[in-house]
């Protein structure tokens, strides 16, 4: 990733950072000059985490579905950062369940860390937003617009995210707070996880449905190439008039039909 200034001054906290797009994101938005905090429930993976370079860098484990977790993780994240500008909310979870065995156990797990833990991590970065205003990125998808077959408690919880991101968009615009959801198309470890399940023929249909519907490229992104730099430019004073909206970057994926 080639440094700039972009983000100089600017202090980030990326929730999910310690592999996929929440890594992506992080290696950017330093490389763009900002100092960044990356919360995830592990620790970063050695292979696709940022290397802390010089000071800019530092993670904390955070589960986002726990208030108390993630109340502790943001105060020591604002207090090393000596504040909070932005926050890219990237954690979350899927599970495959037709919907007439979804269980409780697993309803409550997936609305716990999407839905939940979106409104915990929004909530833990208010406070430090809202007297110089800010950005919220909450990462949504495609599934909480369109529906996903095999995953309704994940569509629903995506569908809660964009919801909720759009009301504190009209609930905090008044502190100079944006907010907007990203609706990602991107080839990340949770996406291989899905394919590895598929047999060969479930693979080969699979990758011909996905050739049919994404305009660009007929498969999924590339996190660093095709995600990373529209998160700088929200992370940006330049995306200061965009509230409110859900991004889908994706290919064409979720074009409207």
């Amino acid at each position: 990733m080639r440094p700039t200034n972009a983000l100089s001054e600017k202090r980030i906290i990326v929730t999910g950072a310690a592999r996929g797009i929440g890594a992506s994101a992080v290696r950017a938005l330093v490389a763009a000059g900002a100092t960044v905090t990356g919360l995830d429930i592990t620790e970063p993976l050695e292979n696709g985490a940022p290397v802390p370079g010089d000071g800019r860098l530092t993670h904390h484990l955070c589960d986002v579905s726990s208030r108390q977790s993630a109340s502790l993780a943001f105060d020591s994240a604002v207090k090393t950062m000596g504040g909070l500008d932005v926050l890219i909310h990237v954690a979350g979870i899927q599970r495959y369940t037709p919907a007439e065995s979804i269980t409780d156990d697993e309803w409550d797990l997936v609305m716990g860390v999407n839905a939940r833990g979106t409104m915990i991590t929004n909530q833990a970065a208010f406070p430090h937003l809202k007297d110089r205003g800010g950005r919220i990125v909450n990462f949504a998808s495609a599934a909480g617009a369109m529906g996903l077959r095999g995953c309704a408690h994940y569509a629903a919880s995506k569908g809660a995210v964009l919801a909720w991101t759009r009301t504190i968009a009209q609930e905090w615009g008044q502190y100079g707070i944006t907010a907007n959801a990203i609706a990602p198309g991107m080839w990340t470890p949770m996406y291989e996880a899905t394919r590895s399940g598929m047999t060969p023929e479930q693979l080969v249909a699979h990758d011909r449905g996905m050739a049919m519907m994404i305009p660009l490229g007929g498969k999924l992104g590339d996190p660093d190439t095709d995600m990373a730099p529209v998160l700088v430019f929200l992370a940006s004073d330049a995306s200061h008039f965009i509230t409110g909206q859900t991004l889908a970057v994706d290919g064409g994926l979720m074009m409207v039909r």
